[in-house]
């Protein structure tokens, strides 16, 4: 019986990376693992787990490990500016959405191709020009899109946010159960989705400017001192982080410089990856339909 964890001394040794066949781990993942919502996107990912600084994408076939500089539970700043900066997110979103678009349903077994027609084809066709639609929406008038997000999705989401902390609030008082502070934290995010409605545009501008400024000056900083100590204290490649750390600082002064072409700049990127989405859903939905189509036949 061979448990995952057996596998990843060489992680402690300048490895970046080790793959694990499958059929290598007997043993499921102890408690020990956490499944992670949030994660760099990672082509042929089907699940991501964690367990203190290790982190693990699932794939079909294999496990994939590397060891983060910072545990996310204890250092959430930090791993986000060395082990996640903003132009590797980015990156990784790019380039994940461009290989899915090729399409993922080619090579499934029936038994996939059934269970996903849960969601149907026509419903992934739909959803997909509706999000391509929006991508031009925002590339034909990116000032009227960052207004929308700002003055009206953004605050739509802190409102839910906090009904939904107010009703486990209640909830919990019925089962007669102290939530004082849940039901108080539910009401403060609930006025804050308010107050987010009413700021004024340019302080949300300047706000999203500088959140992401510090974020990329700590990324450029972290990145490029590790750089300056030579290959062995980027194990997980150094050219890449320094082209990301060059890009970083480039970008944070051009925010100094320029912040409304920077600030057009990220819409449009968002838009970018809201379009590469859209076609990722079509192409599925239509391999979708024609692999539906075979079985039939050939049933």
């Amino acid at each position: 019986m061979s448990k995952l964890d057996e596998f990843l001394e060489p992680l402690h040794h300048g490895v970046w990376e080790v793959r694990i066949p499958k059929e290598s781990v007997t043993e499921q993942l102890d408690n020990g693992w956490e499944k992670s919502a949030i994660n760099i996107p990672t082509p042929g990912t089907i699940a991501s787990f964690r367990k203190g600084q290790y982190h693990v994408h699932e794939t079909e076939t294999e496990w994939r490990v590397h060891l983060d500089r910072y545990d996310p539970k204890i250092h959430p700043f930090l791993h986000l500016v060395d082990d996640a900066p903003l132009l590797l997110m980015i990156a990784g979103v790019v380039v994940t959405l461009l290989r899915s678009s090729r399409g993922t349903t080619k090579g499934k077994d029936t038994r996939v191709i059934l269970e996903a027609q849960e969601r149907t084809w026509q419903q992934l066709v739909l959803i997909g020009v509706s999000v391509i639609l929006v991508g031009f929406l925002i590339i034909s008038d990116p000032l009227v899109a960052f207004r929308g997000i700002v003055h009206l999705v953004i605050p739509l989401i802190i409102i839910c946010l906090g009904i939904l902390v107010i009703g486990k609030s209640i909830n919990q008082r019925l089962e007669n159960v102290v939530a004082e502070e849940s039901l108080f934290s539910g009401l403060c995010i609930f006025a804050s989705g308010i107050v987010a409605y009413y700021l004024p545009l340019i302080l949300w501008a300047v706000a999203v400017l500088a959140i992401l400024a510090a974020w990329m000056f700590s990324s450029a900083f972290l990145l490029l001192k590790r750089v300056a100590k030579g290959r062995t204290a980027v194990p997980e490649g150094f050219l890449s982080r320094l082209i990301i750390g060059a890009l970083s600082l480039g970008l944070v002064t051009l925010i100094f410089l320029i912040p409304v072409g920077v600030l057009y700049l990220l819409l449009e990127l968002l838009a970018l990856i809201a379009v590469l989405s859209g076609i990722t859903l079509v192409v599925n939905g239509l391999q979708l339909r024609e692999r539906m189509k075979a079985h039939m036949k050939d049933s």
